[in-house]
């Protein structure tokens, strides 16, 4: 039941995104609190607030990756930030620069262009799962032959061999928790079926 819940909320969190972005722009300006708010054309909600005593939630994790740009760059086009800042728990499988190179050549410049960004949030989006996964509990979900439901909708395949473990045929190179779940550094990009 619970399992459920988690994806109801994670599929309103989306839908909700997606509205709020389209239903127009709002710019930020700083609240005078020492909290940091982002100027954008698009309203950021939690993803606008930092502070220095909180734990840093999925969102700032990737922010602060050096590996992560690209992801952050697909993340902020397609304007859902909202999703990876939400109370969670959210386990997400976050490729580096590196397997975004993987790509056909062109690719990722095809997925920015605005008329693609929805498939790009897609692709971005099946990287994220409801609920707080970690390597052991994954290992522990392989070794009974369950998948992971991702937020598109699709299950992803768990393989473990030895000390390595795949999801979706990506394997995890590194593991950081969040205030808000799990992010777990990938190597490829999980491509939705």
């Amino acid at each position: 039941m619970r399992k459920i819940s988690n994806i109801l909320i994670l599929s309103a969190l989306i839908v909700g995104t997606w509205s709020c972005s389209n239903s127009g722009s709002q710019s930020s300006e700083g609240s005078g609190d020492g909290s940091v708010v982002a100027e954008s054309s698009h309203p950021l909600g939690q993803a606008s607030y930092s502070d220095d005593v909180s734990d840093a939630n999925i969102l700032q994790i990737a922010i602060g990756s050096k590996d992560h740009t690209t992801l952050v760059a697909g993340v902020q086009a397609t304007k859902i930030e909202h999703v990876l800042v939400n109370a969670g728990p959210l386990t997400v499988f976050a490729p580096t620069n590196d397997a975004f190179g993987l790509l056909p050549e062109g690719t990722l410049e095809n997925l920015l262009k605005e008329e693609n960004l929805p498939t790009l949030a897609n692709i971005i989006t099946n990287h994220a799962t409801p609920g707080s996964f970690t390597i052991e509990g994954l290992k522990k979900e392989a070794s009974k032959g369950r998948k992971i439901y991702m937020a598109t909708g699709n299950y992803v395949e768990i393989v473990v061999d030895g000390d390595d473990v795949t999801v979706g045929g990506a394997k995890i190179l590194g593991t950081v928790e969040a205030s808000n779940g799990i992010v777990h550094v990938v190597d490829k990009i999980i491509l939705p079926e």
